[in-house]
């Protein structure tokens, strides 16, 4: 089992400098390989990488397709058992690949596995993007263990166990390279954000597992690329989830579930214009007229078997702003 561990970088010379060596010190194993997928960068990095790390291998993109092209180009030249997917702002721990290279060759029906994701900057907290293990809800709105929209939780190991989840995050993504060439890698539509979400739940569609594996422990930065505030990170996880609503959502009553969805987005800007954030409540507008115009791309990207048991909470809206639940054991 070779294990290609793949790094997307776009001008960020600072983040490897501050990142590459725990991957290096802690990812020394046989048939571990360390990739540099550079997305046209224009800054120093890659010489960086070859005059620091000549060990790394360095896979150049023609141009900065975000993180969907950016992989699905940099990958079609990795050869690996096991593609692992990981951010740029993404510190590793000692042994953090023992076991997860013991769950894919224990688990052969296992796809996709996500570890632990902490923040690097408050390292007994969970990490927005990811925490330990995504879920989504009937209106496609996303929720981790560990984080329920803003609210993160406390580590307390509460969550060290090996359970099925429903999305792994793209920060720190492991993959078997036959399912991901299977699923035709990330819709390149995205750009970025909420890919990893589609692509999880195409491969539920065709039956895989996807897995959080809680004894393997990374730290993430968050934010290091597109700043959590960021009106345009808003239009693509706006815009994006619709596309995944579209894609991959059950046949019955999906006209109902996108209407549903569009009305809560639509209380979500009343909400941004109320905490006085405008630019984000037009980012949201712009995102549902860009998911109009890419509607019957999305429909026409829609493939066999849609799963209808998706999702174990209906709306996580709901349980957060309702009934106040602000933690996954509480929902």
């Amino acid at each position: 089992m070779k294990i290609a561990i793949v790094i997307l970088n776009w001008n960020g010379k600072q983040l490897l400098e501050k990142f590459i060596p725990s991957i290096v010190k802690y990812s020394n194993l046989p048939n571990v390989e360390i990739v540099v997928a550079d997305n046209a960068s224009t800054d120093d990095s890659i010489k960086f990488i070859k005059e620091n790390y000549p060990q790394i291998t360095i896979v150049k993109n023609n141009k900065n397709g975000g993180y969907a092209k950016g992989y699905n180009d940099a990958l079609q030249h990795v050869n690996a058992t096991i593609f692992a997917l990981v951010n740029s702002d993404i510190e590793v721990t000692e042994g953090w690949l023992n076991p997860i290279i013991s769950t894919f060759k224990n688990e052969p029906r296992t796809a996709i596995i996500q570890p632990k994701i902490l923040d690097y900057k408050n390292k007994s907290q969970f990490e927005y993007a990811g925490a330990a293990g995504g879920f989504i809800d009937k209106y496609g709105y996303p929720y981790c263990r560990g984080r329920i929209f803003s609210d993160l939780e406390t580590d307390y190991k509460q969550y060290d166990d090996i359970i099925d989840i429903f999305w792994a995050s793209g920060a720190c993504f492991f993959i078997r390279s036959k399912v991901f060439h299977e699923l035709q890698g990330f819709d390149e539509d995205y750009f970025a954000h909420q890919e990893e979400i589609d692509l999880c739940w195409r491969a539920k569609n065709i039956q895989k597992v996807i897995k959080y594996v809680g004894s393997s422990t990374v730290y993430h930065i968050g934010g290091a690329t597109l700043k959590e505030e960021s009106p345009h990170k808003t239009f693509l996880n706006f815009r994006n989830s619709l596309f995944t609503l579209v894609k991959n959502a059950p046949k019955n009553n999906l006209f109902l579930i996108i209407f549903s969805r569009l009305l809560l987005d639509g209380i979500a800007g009343v909400k941004f214009l109320a905490e006085l954030r405008p630019k984000h409540t037009i980012a949201i507008i712009k995102a549902h007229f860009s998911f109009y115009f890419y509607l019957t791309k999305m429909i026409e990207k829609r493939k066999g078997f849609q799963q209808s048991n998706y999702y174990t909470v209906r709306s996580i809206v709901w349980k957060y702003f309702v009934q106040r639940k602000k933690t996954f054991k509480d929902l």
